[in-house]
């Protein structure tokens, strides 16, 4: 009897063994596949079975991407990143998805989270682009500012569906002027220039005004071979251009363009004068400026009173007749300012600026 519950006992203790030596060979096998597994593999597995917190994740791997091609990739199809395929074909010259005029109107009331629901394409820091074909350039949009919270809502509200009509690969920076002094709008826009290209290879740059809206989308917001100007028919002025040189509100210049006059002036402090430098500094450089004609040029400037610290620059005639030889030395080469914050939201990337004074 003691001898068969020894070989009882004998018996389990092996099995129990062999047991052990399975689930450790198991295990084992288990911890090589997941080592030997590619990076990209496994970040994928993880996106894939996560529920929550996932369009997050997804901008941290390419924040040019939108949120809705992911999530329509890896929820409905149950896709990795590697199988969402950027497109390869150019957007066409002019987009199919422009409707000509618009009514523009400010009655009314705009917010900022109403914008958002209603732009769910854009990724955050005000960026976009097209998902099913290259967009043919890439856009910066530079806004400076101050104080003007309330139009900035109506332009964020019209300009982003135009502009994704347009099929443009646009980010939207707003630059800031921080403290009370007297406002500079040309540095400003110097500033955001130099921003925008830490962030991206833009080619592209629209210079405008946070209170003018364009009432026709064919009024394309990207550069030609010669600097373009874009508000060209404002209701201000009767929706007819002021004079020939005026260069003002909404512009656009490439890359090379730009960097070939040397940027906006820094010294213009108070309202006026800027935009006939930069006209004359075109013309000094050989180029021409572009216009759409006067009925797809229309615009809307939101009505307000001038603000304070901006008063005319008496200065600007003065400052205007030495452009020539003032261009090449005060521009973007010697523009100098110290970022106080950057903020960034679903709708716009905010630069809050410290530019000095006069």
């Amino acid at each position: 009897m003691q001898e068969s519950v020894l070989l009882n006992v004998g018996f389990f203790t092996k099995s129990y063994v062999v047991l052990v030596c399975v689930c450790g060979v198991h295990l084992i096998v288990a911890l090589l596949f997941y080592l030997t597994e590619s990076p990209t593999k496994f970040t994928n597995h993880f996106f894939t079975s996560q529920k929550t917190n996932r369009i997050d994740a997804l901008l941290v791997l390419n924040d040019n991407w939108t949120a809705e091609t992911y999530m329509n990739k890896l929820i409905n199809t149950n896709a990795s990143k590697d199988d969402v395929e950027e497109p390869t074909e150019s957007c066409p010259e002019t987009s199919p998805l422009l409707v000509g005029p618009m009514r523009v109107e400010f009655s009314e009331l705009v917010n900022l989270d109403m914008v958002r629901k209603d732009n769910p394409h854009l990724v955050m820091g005000g960026r976009y682009k097209p998902s099913d074909c290259v967009a043919l350039q890439k856009v910066a949009l530079i806004i400076p500012f101050r104080k003007r919270d309330e139009h900035l809502k109506y332009w964020l509200h019209h300009l982003h569906p135009i502009l994704q009509r347009q099929q443009l690969d646009y980010g939207i920076y707003v630059i800031e002027q921080d403290g009370e002094e007297t406002f500079n709008r040309a540095k400003l826009l110097n500033v955001g220039y130099v921003e925008a290209l830490k962030e991206y290879d833009y080619d592209c740059f629209i210079f405008s005004d946070v209170d003018i809206i364009p009432m026709d989308d064919r009024n394309t917001y990207k550069c030609s071979s010669q600097p373009r100007h874009l508000s060209v028919s404002m209701d201000k002025f009767g929706f007819r251009l002021p004079y020939k040189q005026y260069f003002g509100g909404v512009s656009a210049m490439s890359k090379q363009q730009f960097q070939r006059i040397n940027g906006f002036p820094n010294n213009y402090w108070g309202w006026g004068g800027e935009d006939d430098d930069i006209f004359n500094r075109l013309m000094f450089k050989g180029m021409k400026i572009s216009r759409p004609s006067g009925d797809i040029g229309k615009c809307r400037m939101i009505r307000h009173s001038r603000d304070k610290k901006n008063e005319p620059n008496p200065q600007r005639f003065k400052r205007i007749s030495h452009t020539r030889q003032t261009m090449n030395t005060d521009g973007i080469i010697s523009v100098k300012y110290e970022v106080i914050n950057t903020e960034k939201d679903q709708l716009y990337t905010k630069i809050k600026v410290d530019i000095g004074k006069p």
